[in-house]
């Protein structure tokens, strides 16, 4: 059900259509290539593979089902959440250089307080 009164904390644009929230319960985390989806065309957004969808595309129901349906016995070997250990890092580390950009910048001779490098005309 979605409860339309409550007011959204996260970022979104202001264009939305819909306002409010409803809560999601996760029924599968697991890596399926689009190698296995790219067949599955949508009609409603010039035949593209649904692979080559955005966010909030609209999916036919018999096209919906059939996803659901690879997606259930694809039988996977990996998630996402393999993959959060590398990702944090990768994140602590560019913190790390973009902090230590931030230093050298603001040690140059011609910089005034400001974080951008300067350029020369």
């Amino acid at each position: 059900h979605v409860e339309f009164p409550l007011p959204l904390k996260q970022w979104y644009q202001r264009r939305v259509r819909g306002k409010g929230k409803f809560d999601v319960k996760w029924i599968y985390v697991k890596d399926v290539p689009n190698n296995q989806l790219r067949h599955i065309k949508l009609e409603n957004n010039d035949n593209k593979p649904v692979t080559n969808s955005r966010d909030t595309q609209e999916v036919p129901r018999d096209k919906g089902m059939q996803l659901m349906r690879i997606i259930h016995d694809y039988k996977h070997s990996t998630s996402i959440f393999d993959d959060f250990g590398h990702y944090e890092k990768r994140q602590d580390e560019d913190n790390a250089r973009k902090g230590s950009d931030r230093k050298t910048w603001s040690n140059t001779p011609d910089s005034k307080d400001s974080d951008a490098p300067k350029t020369k005309n």
